[in-house]
């Protein structure tokens, strides 16, 4: 499904210990009692880039973790440790290529804590003992490999099958296609050895293997095998050379046969069969179906597997030319492939295997001579094939063929080639005289192809006598007719308005599974025609989208697209009906949904991701409605329910990620696939001003409220003033919008989100993005007439009553909501919002009014006040909800309480303009702090006062000061303080190019670059005698591309732009050839990859454009605040205003609230309408605000 990164690094030496040693029998208890075994190397220098070894699974978690050895010592030994899918490993270093032990994940049985900061992982019969550097990342370890194992057995148990495991067998015949043991020729010791597929597997021992516990794994795409003496061979890597003994010559010589087939596998092309295996026929054998055919008959068209392919070949080139997929590449044309693509096993077997009894058909089990005798009856006789009805009369066979060749019928041209046509047959014209050159005048490449592949071919042949004709009989389907609008089919979307005029009247006939469309309904030949079989789509557009009130769109096998359309409502519903019976499976039951598309997709989900499957797909509003392989019953899926939803565009896979499953949707073919993922991501997305219209979590809330409410929780509920404090307007709106536009995709994080931002979002999504309250319109009313009730016990019954005639998504909604409030109200007096506090805030919010009238505070109030009454509340489950949330306040506060202990920051220093003793200032620095923010305090520290043209920023100054980069304002500056070197520091200063840089933007195309610049790439080894030299520079859709001259075609090197630093200035002893230079690092951490270059420009102004575009295309088009320097020259004291907008006091009496209530009218966040006065708020009180915030 993905090409997923591998591991890469060096190995220096791979040991086995025992109780005595490292970690071969790690296991607590073992009774192993071995020496420790290395095996020698011849090692081959590391090098300079990752190298991939292994494909995995793809990385859940890595890091550094304290091995316990075996014999329980107290000495613990560091160890790597990487958890996927299928395994965990551990390695002696990161960059180590082959691990020192693969556990499975299916052989853990048991995964718990031993102490502080310890955990085992228990198998079988062996115990793994783990230590981390904290509780918290040893809890964080055991959490993940128990959650993997869970996921493992659901998946196992799920699917009822096995799915493949090379270190975990339960019987010998699964251990592989070679298994034994072999003695390691250095320490004379042996390890268990078996070959699978491309891999060797190493074990301790035969029961490791049993168990699943296993010492490593080779790559045999990377590996060679070498015979070094009479019983020894070496087995060799460009990390690692193993030796390897074997017990007898015979033994020898079947070990290295086994590992070169491996060593052959590894290195096969699968390019040109993945291309035919997209066709979903062409993924078994044309003949006794076996997965994945590796073999092909190229006039045949068909795909065939290694059985099969000698019985073909046994025919002989006349009748059939195989061809290997993966390693005859020579022979794979683009137009090959394309005929494959488009014939294939099915509708080749349509013609050949039409009238195929049921007991001379062969299946995968099936000997050599039965596969023998059908392969040959089948193509030499031509015994089940479907006869053209032209059968027997040659004359007429060849001018068929003729008219064949123009059109792209190619079914029909195959059926008349091997009923006897002359594929060289005279067509009459002398200028283009046979069917090739027809076909080549017409513009038909594959027919061309067709009959090229077929100019010898030898008909099947079969004594007349013995004929038993047979036709092709289409099942029974649906009939319908009528007259539609229909425009002509094409090989791309439609993303484009089709107005009346480009649709045609047709008269239109569905019958026997062929849709026929005819000029009128008096005509006798068809225009064209649709089989029902090849339709993979059907989908109905919005109405009026096009010309015609209603359209519907008929997607094929063969990448066409048919529109149709009629402004009748009715006559639409029976043909959409009547077209998805005719191409649905009988056993698949989705017609009774009112769906907007429907057809066949490729899927994989979490029990099977080794192969895709086939599934029927309809897509009902928010619904999707799948018909999976081998089910007898629909599946549902809610996507506005979904937990994730992503398209990888590389591979055309669209990721469904729900509560218990992953749903992997593919791409069989792309014309299709791209309508449902518009299709899909449309619906999975907010499409309304509902609450039902929102994208909801499983117990129908909108993911909006339960992230807000979450992050309150864990962050705001000892916040003073909580829900009554004003966030800052523009970061509220932005987030906001966020929220709306696709929920799932935020993640509210501390440091990057604050509290008051983040529950002002809340308020404004009740208040402002619903289109009616939560209450609902109809009910409005009453719940503020309910708060009149005197008699407490009528009005609770009331109360109740509402909220069950609520729908679904608002009771859920308005029962989190309030179990929210109540815990907040819980802890007022740290917060200082009591329920009245709460209510005069959510009472207009809520119910979006003016907030004149308290009745809305009022019903707020006695909901939070009888919430358990109310809702129902189990008391215990509650009781354990307030008692996690002292749990969280008194963690925060230990925190907190730690942070002011240790100072929370780091004390750094920082230079003002330049480097000198009165320049110098030493200021905490938190982890959150960004550049604008240090630029900022330096300059209130200093008491300076900034006019408006002066653009100060801080820099990075490195080497001497022969180097310097300016940061970006939202990078972040601890990380950058702690690695600076010892002749590097950072400085703030005024950016003096900035107004250049930003002017140059405004006049170009600000993400495109390019030019003559003069190169000198840093040597591995130092920097070596290497000069400066011209070379030609492009800088388009995000990469840097380096070409020797301007002419060249390819770049000898390109690099991702936001991968690169680039600092102004060039180390003075590489004699820069002009003083226009700057700096250019290259790191790639996942492949340890790190290279350095030097680039100098002619004069100043070209340096400067192309760092403009560099950091334009690194930080997305924004390479400057628009508001750079927030002056913090003057403190004011605290108001009960902000701006224009008057503050609630915090403390005081339930009457001083009430008569605040006013003040919120002009509060948009908690009374009633839009202010514009908290964008105007003054720089120094924003400012002010922040530090004394900080």
């Amino acid at each position: 499904m993905q090409n997923f990164p591998r591991l890469c690094s060096s190995l220096d030496d791979l040991r086995l210990a025992t109780l005595t040693g490292d970690d071969s029998a790690d296991g607590e208890g073992s009774g192993l009692s071995e020496r420790v075994l290395d095996i020698q190397i011849s090692s081959a220098p590391p090098t300079s880039c990752a190298v991939e070894t292994s494909q995995l699974c793809p990385l859940i978690k890595s890091g550094w973790l304290d091995k316990n050895p075996p014999q329980g010592s107290y000495i613990y030994q560091r160890r790597f440790v990487r958890l996927d899918a299928d395994y965990l490993r551990y390695f002696e270093n990161e960059k180590e290529v082959y691990s020192k032990r693969v556990i499975s994940v299916r052989s853990i049985t048991r995964v718990s804590y031993v102490g502080e900061q310890k955990f085992e992982v228990v198998t079988s019969n062996r115990t793994f003992v783990f230590r981390a550097e904290s509780d918290g990342e040893r809890n964080d370890w055991v959490r993940v490999i128990q959650q993997t194992v869970e996921e493992r057995k659901e998946r196992q148990e799920l699917r009822g099958t096995r799915v493949s495991d090379y270190f975990l067998r339960e019987s010998i015949s699964e251990l592989g296609e070679k298994y034994g043991y072999l003695e390691l020729r250095a320490s004379r010791n042996k390890v268990y050895v078996s070959i699978r597929g491309d891999k060797v597997w190493l074990y301790k021992n035969e029961e490791d293997h049993r168990l699943g516990i296993g010492i490593t794994s080779v790559e045999m795409n990377v590996a060679t095998v070498k015979e070094t003496d009479r019983r020894g061979f070496d087995l060799t890597t460009p990390y690692r050379t193993f030796s390897f003994v074997a017990e007898s010559d015979s033994e020898k010589d079947d070990w290295v046969e086994a590992l070169r087939e491996s060593t052959a596998e590894a290195l096969s092309n699968y390019e040109v069969a993945e291309q035919i295996w997209a066709l979903e026929p062409n993924t078994v054998c044309v003949d006794c179906g076996i997965p994945k055919p590796e073999w092909a008959s190229i006039n045949l068209c068909v795909v065939m597997c290694k059985k099969c392919a000698g019985e073909h070949r046994a025919l002989g080139p006349g009748i059939s030319k195989v061809r290997s997929l993966k390693m005859d590449k020579k022979v794979w044309t683009k137009q090959l492939i394309q005929l494959f693509q488009y014939i294939g096993n099915r509708k080749a077997n349509c013609f050949w295997a039409a009238n195929v009894p049921p007991s001379e058909a062969i299946y995968e089990s099936s000997n050599s001579m039965d596969r023998k005798h059908f392969i040959s009856a089948k193509y030499r006789e031509g015994k089940y094939r479907r006869y053209h009805l032209l059968f027997g009369n040659q004359e007429e066979l060849d001018k068929a063929l003729c008219a064949a060749v123009v059109t792209s019928d190619l079914e029909e041209t195959m059926s008349l080639v091997f009923c006897g046509a002359d594929t060289g047959c005279f067509s009459g014209d002398p200028s283009y005289p046979t069917p090739i050159d027809l076909a080549q005048q017409a513009g038909q490449v594959l027919q061309v192809e067709f009959l090229l592949q077929n100019r010898n071919s030898e008909t099947p042949r079969l004594e007349l006598s013995n004929i038993d004709k047979q036709y092709y009989v289409a099942p029974q389907s649906i009939t319908h007719n009528g007259f539609l609008y229909k425009t002509a089919s094409v090989g791309k979307p439609i993303t484009e308005r089709k107005s009346k005029e480009e649709f045609s009247k047709r008269w239109c006939v569905l019958d026997n599974g062929v849709l026929s469309y005819y000029e009128s309904d008096r005509n006798s030949t068809p225009n064209g025609t649709i089989d029902m079989r090849e339709v993979v789509c059907l989908a109905l557009s919005s109405p009026a989208a096009h010309g015609f009130e209603h359209t519907f769109e008929v997607f094929t096998d063969s990448e066409r697209l048919f529109m149709f359309g009629t402004d009748s409502a009715e006559s639409i519903k029976e043909w959409v009906k009547s077209i998805a019976k005719s191409f649905l499976p009988p056993a698949v039951d989705l017609m009774d949904h009112d769906f907007e598309r429907i057809g066949r997709l490729l899927y994989k989900d979490g029990l099977s991701l080794e192969q895709a499957k086939l599934g029927w797909f309809a897509l009902e509003k928010s619904t999707l409605y799948v018909w999976f392989k081998d089910s007898d019953k629909e599946e549902v899926i809610n996507l506005r329910k979904l937990q994730e939803l992503s398209e990888q565009s590389d591979h055309e896979v669209l990721v469904l990620v729900e509560k218990r499953r992953t749903l992997y949707i593919q791409s069989e073919r792309k014309l299709d696939f791209l309508g449902w993922a518009a299709a899909i991501q449309k619906a999975a997305d907010s499409t309304g001003n509902t609450l039902s219209e929102q994208q909801l979590t499983d117990e129908d809330i909108p993911v909006l409220v339960e992230r807000c409410v979450a992050y309150i929780t864990q962050y705001g509920l000892t916040s003073e003033g909580i829900y009554r404090k004003s966030g800052q307007k523009s970061k509220t709106t932005s987030l906001l919008e966020m929220f709306l536009k696709n929920a799932r995709s935020v993640r509210l994080r501390e440091g990057e989100h604050q509290v008051d931002d983040v529950s002002n979002t809340l308020k404004r999504f009740f208040r402002e993005s619903i289109g009616e309250s939560i209450f609902t319109d109809n009910a409005y009313q009453d719940w503020l007439h309910t708060s009149m009730i005197p008699e407490e016990w009528l009005k609770i019954q009331q109360y109740q009553q509402l909220f069950s005639n609520l729908p679904r998504v608002n009771r859920a909604t308005l029962k989190a909501l309030i179990n929210h409030l109540y815990c907040v109200q819980k802890v007022s007096d740290k917060n200082q919002m009591t329920t009245h506090n709460l209510a005069i805030v959510f009472g207009p919010t809520l119910f979006q009014t003016d907030g004149q009238d308290n009745k809305a505070g009022r019903v707020v109030e006695d909901l939070v006040n009888n919430f358990i009454h109310l809702f129902n509340v189990d008391e215990q489950q509650l009781k354990r909800q307030l008692d996690e949330i002292v749990s969280i306040i008194r963690l925060r506060d230990t925190c907190v309480m730690q942070s002011g202990q240790n100072a929370g920051d780091f004390i750094c220093t920082v230079y003002l303009e330049e480097k000198k003793a009165d320049c110098e200032l030493s200021l905490k620095v938190p982890a959150t702090m960004t550049a604008q923010e240090l630029t900022n305090d330096v300059l209130y520290l200093r008491k300076l006062i900034t006019k408006e043209k002066d653009n100060w920023c801080c820099f990075e100054v490195i080497d001497r000061e022969e180097m310097e980069r300016p940061l970006h304002h939202t990078e972040k500056v601890l990380p950058i303080l702690h690695s600076l070197g010892a002749d590097s520091y950072m400085v703030v200063k005024k950016n003096t190019a900035i107004e250049t840089m930003l002017m140059y933007l405004g006049s170009k195309v600000a993400d495109q670059k390019h030019g003559m610049v003069r190169f000198r790439e840093e040597r591995k080894l130092g920097l070596g005698t290497g000069s400066f030299s011209d070379r030609y520079f492009m800088l388009t859709d995000g990469i840097l591309r380096l070409f020797k001259e301007v002419r060249s075609n390819k770049p000898d090197k390109e690099w991702p732009v936001k991968s690169l630093k680039v600092y102004l200035g060039v180390k003075k002893k590489l004699k820069p050839p002009t003083c226009w230079g700057f700096t250019v690092i290259y790191e790639n951490k996942e492949k340890h990859e790190r290279q350095q270059w030097y680039l100098c420009c002619d004069t100043q102004m070209e340096q400067r454009e192309w760092m403009a575009t560099f950091l334009y295309v690194q930080h997305d088009g924004i390479i400057w605040p628009s508001n750079s320097v927030c002056s913090r020259s003057s403190r004011q004291p605290s108001e009960s205003r902000l701006g224009n907008v008057s503050l609630i006091p915090l403390r005081g009496s339930a009457n001083e609230m009430r008569n605040s209530v006013a003040a919120f009218a002009s509060d948009p966040l908690s009374g009633a309408q839009e202010s514009a006065t908290r964008a105007a708020e003054p720089k120094e009180v924003g400012c002010l605000l922040r530090r004394e915030h900080e």
